[in-house]
């Protein structure tokens, strides 16, 4: 059988942060948002680009391999993910690794390309269905790393990720493996995207230093952006001494809805998700909460009330990254624990630029929320010690 302790000994990600844990953690330490123009599509509109080197990187991955050239850049990122995370992890070999990365929105880009060319000439390319099918992701960073492990794609919009951590503590507990990576990868700056979260009147319009003002409880207007990016995560079973952190708590929950985007006022499914994840640890012992955030009006409010209602009067530092580098859907929740993780292992609280927050204590434990379309709601708590 399995044991409690679930170590997590690496995290690799692939976004406008980098993509090596030393450049990640630069720029959070730097206050500057790193949303910028999508000219492509307007001047007006913003959204979280990957830096030059990483689009190269990933481009000379596509082309490294002719087995690559077809696939999107959801794929491409959550492979080159992988491998930094793999790399750190110490294992010496992937063969028994379960992989579990999903996706909000799956090959996003390469789906409108061959839509939009089934459009004009009546007939589909060979490559379509195979190219934007969602376990692809999965899949493809399996036959990377050759793992002969089980390989789990999902779509759980953006709590994707965090039911990844959710699936890989459940195999792991179980006995039935020893070694998981999961997490999330998202490549949704495309017009099609961005006109459909425009439709829902969440897009931000904001042009000025920072696009997206998550966390910032008296605004009046939406201003969510959107992000691309992967994150995974190695999970193993039992105690690593040289663990980044330790999940001392997983919640999940979903909540009854009025329509297909909605959140009650209260966040019930995130107050239910964060209790879970609590368990008998008493909410005094949370230092910070990472929040899901997305910088709409009723969402931030929604979680912020969710958090009052799980801590009373001994609220913990609250922050979110979406200011910095947008939301990103499906990896959104990992890209969250990838900031909490180095929080906790650098002792050092990143605050958002909207939300006053001053760290007065050692970080010990830190709980990661995320939660989506359809009431969804996952809660995972990661500590620096595993008791």
């Amino acid at each position: 059988m399995g044991t409690d302790v679930i170590s997590v000994v690496a995290i690799g990600s692939f976004s406008p942060l980098g993509d090596n844990p030393s450049d990640v953690w630069a720029q959070y330490q730097s206050g500057k948002t790193l949303l910028t123009e999508l000219t492509a599509i307007d001047s007006k509109t913003f959204g979280g680009v990957l830096p030059v080197a990483l689009s190269e990187k990933a481009e000379r991955l596509k082309k490294s391999n002719p087995h690559y050239k077809n696939l999107d850049k959801s794929v491409l990122y959550a492979i080159l993910a992988s491998r930094s995370a793999i790399a750190q992890s110490g294992w010496d070999n992937a063969l028994n690794v379960g992989v579990n990365i999903g996706s909000s929105r799956g090959a996003t880009d390469l789906f409108e390309q061959y839509h939009s060319e089934f459009l004009e000439t009546g007939k589909a390319a060979v490559q379509a269905s195979p190219g934007t099918t969602l376990g692809n992701i999965a899949s493809w960073v399996a036959q990377d790393i050759k793992s002969s492990g089980p390989e789990i794609s999902h779509s759980i919009t953006c709590s994707t990720a965090l039911h990844a951590v959710l699936n890989g503590v459940a195999w792991l507990k179980s006995g039935m493996a020893q070694r998981f990576l999961v997490g999330g990868s998202e490549a949704p700056l495309t017009g099609f995207t961005i006109a459909q979260m425009r439709a829902m009147k969440i897009y931000s319009y904001i042009t000025n230093e920072f696009p997206c003002r998550a966390l910032d409880l008296e605004k009046e207007l939406n201003t969510m952006v959107l992000g691309e990016g992967a994150a995974v995560a190695c999970l193993e079973s039992g105690y690593k001494e040289n663990a980044l952190a330790y999940i001392r708590g997983v919640g999940y929950a979903t909540e009854v809805i009025s329509h297909g985007a909605s959140l009650s006022a209260n966040g019930d499914c995130l107050q239910t998700s964060m209790r879970m994840a609590l368990g008998a640890i008493s909410a005094t012992d949370i230092d910070a909460v990472v929040m899901h955030a997305p910088g709409t009006v009723k969402g931030d409010l929604a979680e912020y009330n969710a958090v009052k209602a799980i801590f009373g009067n001994n609220i913990p530092l609250l922050t979110t990254n979406k200011w910095k580098i947008g939301h990103t859907f499906g990896a959104s929740g990992m890209l969250s624990l990838e900031m909490a993780a180095y929080m906790l292992q650098h002792n050092t609280f990143i605050p958002s630029p909207f939300y006053e927050a001053v760290q007065n204590r050692e970080l010990k434990n830190i709980l990661i929320n995320a939660v989506g379309f359809g009431g969804n709601a996952v809660s995972i708590l990661i500590s620096k010690t595993p008791q």
